[in-house]
């Protein structure tokens, strides 16, 4: 399995410092290895194989929609079919994306084993999370999911408040039915509860390098993310691109991502083939 070989000194120059320091194109190129959208990644210590890329499915994802639901069911399950033909394994989704039905189209398609399917849910306590988990596989068409997480926390209470929905799940992982499961944080009290709680064994965390729809700013974050990492939780990274507030700064947003050290993978989603192309094209320049 290749794993990605970063220097340990890229990840000590990030967030807001890093742009004063030694530039990331030279990190970079100093590293071992190339790194490629494509390359298939170990996701912390979950056993599970994907790609480096994730293909998002939830650009400004709320009320059960989002840019790619946009696309209807056939559009996105196209786009995302298509992704996995050129080497894309990882299919990003949500409830309250509304994008179970686009990602079910695409699985069939696919063999279901040689695709890693993230999904996260609202429900904090255990009879809704076991009705969601349910209810998620049907509109998977899914006998198993294989990353679940508690979608969008925000207390510094909520391995408490959500301990029975948290139980819920690992009752499905022994199960069979939920392969890893963890979390996604909206603050950096939840980001910081999530780091240390050793029921998190995946952490999605938003980061990129002008601190753009993030909980804190860069060094921050990055300092709690590789605390969440130190205690053996995986690390997936989305909002790379700030919400599109770095959508003229691409590659050096890609470059801040792929310099941190700590990050398994991260999600990104496209909006049509172009973009998707653009995507993948962009990873392996700047990792090259």
């Amino acid at each position: 399995m290749k794993r990605r070989d970063f220097i340990k000194t890229a990840a000590l120059g990030v967030g807001a410092s890093w742009l004063g320091a030694k530039p990331v194109t030279s990190l970079l190129a100093n590293s071992a290895r190339s790194f490629s959208a494509t390359d298939m990644v170990t996701i912390g210590k979950t056993g599970i194989q994907t790609s480096r890329l994730a293909m998002g499915t939830g650009t400004v994802g709320v009320n059960h929609s989002s840019r790619q639901t946009a696309l209807g069911i056939q559009g996105l399950a196209d786009l995302l079919y298509r992704g996995y033909d050129h080497g894309l394994r990882f299919f990003d989704t949500a409830d309250s994306y509304g994008s179970h039905p686009h990602v079910a189209a695409a699985l069939k398609h696919v063999p279901r084993e040689k695709v890693t399917v993230l999904t996260k849910s609202w429900a904090r306590d255990g009879k809704q999370m076991r009705a969601d988990i349910d209810r998620f596989r049907k509109e998977l068409n899914s006998d198993y999911l294989d990353i679940l997480l508690l979608h969008c926390l925000q207390g510094e209470d909520w391995n408490t408040s959500c301990r029975s929905a948290m139980d819920a799940i690992s009752e499905a992982q022994e199960k069979g039915i939920v392969r890893a499961h963890g979390c996604s944080c909206h603050t950096l009290k939840a980001l910081r509860v999530a780091a240390k709680e050793p029921w998190v064994q995946v952490m999605l965390s938003r980061i990129n390098p002008i601190g753009s729809n993030m909980d804190a700013d860069p060094d921050t974050v990055v300092a709690t993310l590789r605390e969440g990492k130190s205690n053996g939780k995986a690390i997936i990274g989305m909002k790379i691109l700030g919400q599109g507030d770095m959508r003229h700064r691409q590659d050096e947003a890609l470059k801040y991502a792929l310099s941190l050290g700590f990050l398994d993978a991260f999600t990104i989603g496209a909006e049509n083939t172009a973009e998707q192309d653009d995507l993948v094209r962009r990873i392996a320049a700047v990792g090259a």
